[in-house]
């Protein structure tokens, strides 16, 4: 059944029909890329005191002690704004004097053991305004300085006290030597990092790329962290049931109808449109959101419409937008040479995910 056939005799729908992801096709400006450097909303309340360690696992308790000591030492960084001026930091100012030693903490662990939650907290607990501290996906990073161009990022970002980077992930030599550039920058400018990853900076790239200079590269990138370790299991499956089974077509469309604000897509459809769309936009995607409805899932045929996938599940995840879906097991999504080859982290990550916004979904289905 396609996103565009509706639910006969399934009970009462709504008057408009559900939306369509394969209809939209966001043009975000770059203003609006800066503006939303800040912690989704799925993270919007959460602070060091509601994240709960796993008593079993003494590194996450002390990652929250050391997190609360860097931004105790933040107070002072960048008091005087490092000379920013104006939305996208026109001007130039003499850079401040930085500090001896690491300038940020890098939070590595698998999937699920909270590292986004305690990224999170650091930026609500910096002492600084909004528009003096970002908060982005290593994507969006990347994509900020493709709107921008890089030289006006680094004016950009250097009147920052904090940039928090989350699942920070070296794809190519190519981002590699950008962001490893664009971070010097703004360690000299006096701009304190954190980031989280599924991999310790020293070993980002390992099992994709052999290149000497790309090594080389990440080992440079490494000194500007103090790395700490985080175990534990996926906090997204501790305790709870397994994935709900896939529904069928018409328990997915009529759930569809009769849920407003949601959408209805054919999920082969899709995984084509979102080669259309640059993954900077699938935030404004999912804009107004409040179901994602999808039929007929089957394992993506390629490894670009995989990391596409990631992505938009990422957006979801970040937006909690429940996904109702009809066809195969989200955990049967990706072929298991993806799941053993250099991205398996970041396909994992999509599963867990993905599966915890089904266990939100399934009270769109009338019992």
């Amino acid at each position: 059944m396609s996103s565009s056939t509706a639910a006969s005799g399934s009970g009462p729908l709504t008057e408009a029909g559900p939306l369509s992801l394969c209809a939209r096709e966001p043009h975000v400006p770059a203003d609006r890329l800066v503006a939303e450097m800040v912690p989704p909303p799925r993270f919007d309340a959460v602070r060091f005191a509601t994240y709960i360690p796993d008593p079993n696992q003494p590194s996450q308790t002390e990652a929250v002690r050391v997190l609360e000591g860097f931004t105790a030492g933040l107070g002072g960084a960048q008091a005087s704004g490092a000379g920013r001026r104006g939305f996208l930091g026109f001007g130039r100012a003499k850079a401040p004097k930085t500090p001896a030693g690491p300038r940020g903490v890098y939070l590595d662990g698998g999937y699920g053991v909270g590292k986004t939650h305690l990224l999170a907290s650091l930026w609500h607990a910096t002492p600084a305004e909004p528009s003096r501290k970002a908060f982005g996906t290593f994507v969006e990073l990347t994509n900020l300085v493709g709107a921008l161009g890089f030289q006006q990022t680094v004016q950009t970002l250097s009147g920052h006290r904090l940039l928090c980077i989350d699942e920070f992930e070296l794809d190519d030599p190519g981002d590699t030597v950008l962001v490893s550039t664009l971070l010097g920058k703004l360690v000299e400018a006096g701009v304190a990092l954190a980031a989280t990853s599924n991999t310790l900076p020293g070993k980002l790239g390992e099992g994709r790329f052999a290149a000497a200079d790309f090594l080389r590269e990440i080992q440079g990138l490494s000194a500007h962290f103090r790395a700490l370790r985080i175990d534990g299991e996926d906090y997204r499956h501790r305790g709870l049931p397994e994935a709900p089974a896939p529904f069928t077509d018409e328990e997915v469309t009529k759930a569809a109808y009769a849920t407003p604000g949601a959408s209805l897509d054919d999920f082969p459809q899709l995984l084509g449109h979102l080669a259309k769309v640059h993954p900077s936009r699938y935030g404004a995607l999912t804009d107004g959101l409040k179901a994602v409805c999808l039929t007929d899932v089957r394992p993506v045929p390629d490894q670009s419409t995989a990391l596409r996938l990631v992505v938009l599940a990422d957006r979801l995840y970040d937006r909690e937008v429940p996904v109702l879906a009809s066809g195969r097991p989200f955990d049967e999504l990706f072929s298991e040479e993806m799941l053993k080859g250099g991205y398996r982290k970041k396909y994992f990550r999509a599963i867990s995910r993905l599966t915890a916004l089904a266990r939100d979904a399934k009270g769109l289905v009338a019992s």
